[in-house]
């Protein structure tokens, strides 16, 4: 791994710390919102979801482009849609208006997120691939851990809008970072080969302080398909790995968002007062930051489809005891924070894993559609779960219900094989 590796995953890890930030901002400054429009439950809960349904939106809808016109472009892209989303939002005259602008941030992030996650997994040496999707997994949660924090003191001082300019700001001025030393991914030049290809790969080349070329080599596997949109994910060699992809994302993501969005009001729920369920919530998150570290760390040594089938299998038995231990709320806390790692470490290994099933020519496009099918998942479950103990559910049984969840995605995990096993790009083995 040189230093020109590692400033293009940096970079990709900044973005998605403003991914973070700009997506769940809306969870921060909600209440003061809610307030200030006389908004009602469902009416802020349709506020909450409309980020993340313009997210799956924009994953579906700028993937496939990137695969066309490249990583870089797209990002430049959903930088300046997310960035300007945000600033509009910071005047938006009603609930209605903010909603829209939601909707419109999310499309923004959702393309950079899927080409950041792409380029983060072409320039990092095989062994490192699973470690760089988890820092950049890592920057989301910090993104929104700084939302969280910035919230606090700016809403008081300011007003929640201040909140939503900050973000914009910080979002445009990504845009010239990404321009000056974001480089576009190489695997992409090799396949697509745009005019002035074999320039721009010998510049890549000599940041990699690998041996240069004096012509394109014979074109990479998946150039065929290159641009070939979802058709290529459903071709018949194809469609296996893209259909357990997906299965596997909207498991995972229904579970996830199930578990880190109603842990506070089931631990309350569950006999907890209000303070302690707010103190498990938190400490879920924390324990969160370091889920998909430590996954890259252990699949560095081992298989990932490995290591992430057991962080399946421990995800659901740690949420089958989680309640039944509130007796020792002591030792609750510890498996909530174990809940954490092993969760987001679930999230982040379906991004690797993903990022690493597709050949070159149609990877932006597979880790879009299965981003995209990932948010719906995380949009219809927590709805569901309120639905469910609405109806009488306990909160043992909706975590009960998480577990299964989980178990079903390693049982699907069980069954994976990737699409293809690219031959790395030069001086990126």
């Amino acid at each position: 791994m040189r230093a020109f590796q590692w400033r293009a995953i940096a970079i990709c890890v900044l973005l998605n710390v403003l991914d973070g930030f700009d997506v769940l901002v809306m969870a921060f400054t909600g209440r003061t919102v809610a307030q200030e429009w006389g908004l009602g439950g469902a009416e802020l809960g349709l506020l909450l979801s409309a980020g993340l349904v313009g997210m799956a939106a924009g994953s579906l809808a700028l993937a496939p482009v990137a695969d066309r016109i490249g990583r870089r472009p797209v990002i430049l892209i959903g930088l300046l849609v997310a960035g300007s989303g945000m600033l509009l939002s910071s005047l938006a005259p009603s609930a209605v208006a903010l909603g829209a602008l939601r909707v419109l941030t999310g499309f923004g992030v959702g393309g950079v997120l899927a080409c950041s996650t792409t380029i983060a997994t072409e320039y990092a040496a095989r062994r490192w691939r699973p470690l760089a999707v988890g820092l950049v997994g890592i920057g989301y949660a910090g993104g929104a851990t700084l939302g969280g924090l910035l919230a606090v003191t700016m809403i008081e001082a300011f007003g929640w809008r201040a909140v939503f300019l900050t973000g914009g700001l910080a979002t445009l001025a990504a845009v010239p970072v990404v321009l000056l030393a974001l480089p576009e991914s190489l695997q992409f030049l090799l396949t697509r080969r745009p005019a002035g290809a074999l320039d721009r790969v010998n510049r890549l080349l000599a940041g990699l302080r690998a041996p240069t070329l004096s012509e394109l080599p014979p074109p990479v596997a998946g150039a065929a398909a290159a641009g070939g949109g979802f058709r290529a994910l459903l071709a018949p060699g194809v469609r296996p790995t893209t259909l357990r992809l997906w299965a596997l994302f909207f498991l995972i993501m229904a579970g996830f968002y199930v578990v880190t969005s109603w842990t506070p009001t089931l631990l309350v729920e569950a006999g907890l007062s209000e303070s302690q369920g707010l103190t498990g919530g938190t400490l879920l998150n924390l324990g969160g930051i370091f889920g998909t570290l430590l996954l890259g760390l252990l699949a560095a040594r081992w298989a990932l489809r490995t290591v992430l089938t057991g962080y399946l299998l421990a995800t659901g038995l740690l949420l089958a005891v989680f309640l039944p231990a509130l007796g020792w709320l002591a030792l609750a806390f510890s498996i909530g924070i174990v809940i954490g790692v092993v969760v987001n470490g679930c999230v982040g290994g379906m991004y690797a894993l993903t990022a690493t099933a597709y050949d070159d020519g149609i990877r932006a496009t597979g880790v879009g559609a299965a981003i995209g099918i990932g948010r719906i998942g995380a949009v219809v479950a927590p709805t569901a779960a309120g639905a469910l103990l609405d109806a009488g559910w306990t909160p043992n049984a909706l975590y009960l219900g998480c577990a299964v969840l989980f178990a079903l995605g390693a049982a699907v995990l069980l069954t994976f094989r990737p699409a293809v096993a690219p031959a790395p790009a030069a001086g990126l083995q």
